[in-house]
This record gives C-alpha cells, sequence and structure tokens, in this order.
C-alpha cells in the first residue's frame, strides 16, 4: 500500500487534533491487558493500549492518516491497520482478531449473521463520501463519457474478447485491458451491485487488493480501463484519466451533492461494541478518529460528512461506552 504525506495534513489541523485528542483522555483504568494508564517520569498520566483494524483499501488512506496523526497525541498507544479489502477485513472481525474494521459497503446479511452467532455486537459509523472513480490511461482520447450501459457492456462477462470499436465503432480496433479491485474488496461488491446486477466481471480482469496495482496498470497501458476509490484518482491524475458517468464528472462537489450516480457511496468504520466498552484506548482512538474524520478525508482526497453525521457518531460511540 502507497505510504501517504502527512506535513499537509499536520498544517491543516494544527492544535485542533490535540484539543480534540486531549478531550479523549481518561483517568481510568481499562479492563483489557495492556490497555489502560501509566505514569510518566514527570508523574502526567499517559495513556497506554493497542488497537487493531484491517479492511477496505478505500477507507485506508483516512484511517492511516489518522493513526499517523494520533501517534504525536498518544504515542504509548500502538494503532495497526491492516488492508485485506471490506471481505477480508470482515473475516478478521468475526474471528474476533480486530477491534475495527474498514468498509466501502455495507455489511452483508451473511456476515451480520455470523457476527451475531460469535456473539459479536457491533457498531456501524459513516466517516466519509467516496466516488468510485472509472479510469483510463493518459493517451486514450475517445472514452471520455460511458453510460452504466457502456460499463456493463465493457465489463460483463459475454465469452468473447472485447475490443474499443464493439462500443463504439469510431474507437480503436484494439482489445480492452482490464484492472479491477479483487472480490475481496467492498468497492468490487458495489460495482458488482450498481454495474454488472450480478453478473460475472469479465474473466480477463486482472484484480488486486491494492488499488496502487491497478493505477500502475492503467498508466502503463493506453488500452486499459480500471477503477477504485476517488482519492486514488486525485493522487494519481497526472498519470490517468477519469471518466465521466452519463455525463457526470467525478469531482467532490458531484459526490457530495448526489449527482454522481449511481457510483457514489459512504464510506465506514465498524466497531467491536464490547472491546470499546474494554479498553480505554480504544475507545480514546474512536473518539479522535470521529472527530478528525472529517478533515483528513478532505485532506487525503475523499469528502467530509454534513457535521451532524459526525456528532451522531459520537453520541453513539459514547453510548456504548
Amino acid at each position: 500500500m502507497k505510504k501517504w504525506k502527512y506535513l499537509s495534513m499536520t498544517a491543516l489541523l494544527g492544535s485542533t487534533l490535540l484539543i480534540g485528542a486531549c478531550g479523549g483522555e481518561t483517568s481510568g483504568e481499562g479492563t483489557n491487558s495492556g490497555n489502560g494508564m501509566e505514569q510518566t517520569e514527570n508523574g502526567e498520566a499517559q495513556l497506554t493500549g493497542s488497537v487493531s483494524g484491517d479492511g477496505s483499501s478505500t477507507v485506508a488512506p483516512i484511517t492511516e492518516a489518522l493513526v499517523e496523526e494520533y501517534k504525536a497525541v498518544q504515542p504509548n498507544v500502538q494503532v495497526s491497520v491492516g488492508v485485506s479489502g471490506t471481505g477480508g477485513g470482515f473475516e478478521k472481525f468475526i474471528a474476533g482478531e480486530t477491534d475495527f474494521s474498514n468498509a466501502s459497503r455495507e455489511m452483508k446479511e451473511e456476515e451480520a449473521r455470523a457476527l451475531e452467532e460469535a456473539g459479536i455486537e457491533f457498531t456501524k459509523f459513516e466517516i466519509a463520501y467516496d466516488g468510485i472513480t472509472v479510469v483510463v490511461n493518459a493517451e486514450n482520447d475517445w472514452a471520455k463519457n460511458l453510460t452504466i450501459e457502456q460499463l456493463k457492456e465493457i465489463w460483463i462477462e459475454d465469452g468473447k474478447a472485447k475490443k474499443w470499436s464493439d462500443i463504439d465503432p469510431s474507437w480503436p480496433d484494439e482489445e480492452i485491458v482490464y484492472y479491477a479491485p479483487g472480490t475481496d474488496s467492498g468497492t468490487f461488491d458495489y460495482f458488482d451491485e450498481v454495474v454488472l446486477e450480478g453478473e460475472d466481471l469479465v474473466r480477463s480482469a486482472q484484480l488486486s487488493e491494492d488499488d496502487n496495482v491497478i493505477v500502475q496498470g492503467v498508466a502503463s497501458d493506453p488500452y486499459a480501463i480500471g477503477f477504485f476509490g476517488y482519492a486514488y484518482y486525485l493522487e494519481n491524475k497526472d498519470r490517468l484519466k477519469a471518466v465521466k458517468v452519463n455525463g457526470v464528472e467525478p469531482t467532490r462537489e458531484a459526490i457530495e451533492k448526489g449527482e454522481y450516480t449511481p457510483l457514489s457511496r459512504p464510506l465506514f468504520v465498524f466497531v467491536n461494541n464490547a472491546k470499546i466498552k474494554d479498553s480505554e484506548a480504544f475507545y480514546d482512538f474512536m473518539k479522535f478518529l470521529l472527530e478528525n474524520a472529517g478533515d483528513m478525508a478532505e485532506a487525503v482526497g475523499y469528502i467530509r460528512l454534513p457535521e451532524e453525521k459526525y456528532e451522531e457518531g459520537l453520541k453513539k460511540l459514547d453510548a456504548i461506552k
């Protein structure tokens, strides 16, 4: 996974992060082993513990960047974030291996059922908006605007190799090269739901849970096409072109207003309620995340929620505690 640069974010948030995080400190002992308070050399109480998460590569830029900022405020709390895709993250969450799970789609019924069977109560938090962005190579000067029907024609398996000229006779008589998120990805699931409508994705597509692999693939082939979260396009817009969908360009404004349909979606973090109750460190990190997710979402290329949604999230978090 690409390492993001945080210098601009630090300048953006400044002392706001310090104030927000200090509000989450507590003098009580956490009931989880290794989660609580310890005395520093100058006699001040310092929060300690560990927090683990996994899941969506789309959500990861937000949570990874927040982890970096959180280190400056709570250096004795170790927070780790894996990237195995939304589905892979839920598998670890269901197994009780993680405290939180990043997701770029809603939880499936079978996943919720598995959590219930495992005796795990959870809470869902929205943290940002995203727009799945369809991208082509920088040299592609023909596929500037695609309808949902054309996307279906391009991406649904029909038993034959497809050329760009099959979509529009005026386009190159060259085979389409496909790059897409892996099947454990929430982005794949969302695209499957709103574009493929349950039909099989083209078998020749090269799949990866790492969106940077898709970036590299599309950037290196003039006849390639791919899709992933909006932030990855912004980070690589000098190498790729974003395709309009139904005449609408993916922009912050279009995604926020719901005009970029049907590829706009919310992004989530799911938490294990029992681990919030047992761990002061986990509670403090989640409070920090919800207080600063909007600023960080904007900093890494996503779209913040209305402020009242973050306030609702903080109330939900306190209700768990």
